[in-house]
């Protein structure tokens, strides 16, 4: 994994962590504009994280493949 690669998980973590602190905020204060903001971001970042995983996972596939003897 690379530095961008890194740099994107910990951007796509914080926007999770970002909507979901909205949504508190929102709660809190009664601001249902607000709640459904930050649920959106909080999905949002989760989505990214996952398609990052699956990336990543495919990455593994392909390259145990590549490094796998040949019939």
């Amino acid at each position: 994994m690379n530095s961008h690669d890194k740099a994107d998980k910990t951007s796509d973590k914080a926007e999770e962590l970002k909507g979901k602190a909205k949504t508190a905020a929102g709660k809190a204060t009664d601001d249902k504009s607000l709640e459904a903001e930050g649920k959106t971001d909080a999905a949002k970042g989760k989505i990214k994280q996952v398609g990052d995983d699956t990336k990543d996972s495919l990455k593994g596939v392909k390259d145990s493949l590549k490094d796998s003897p040949k019939d």
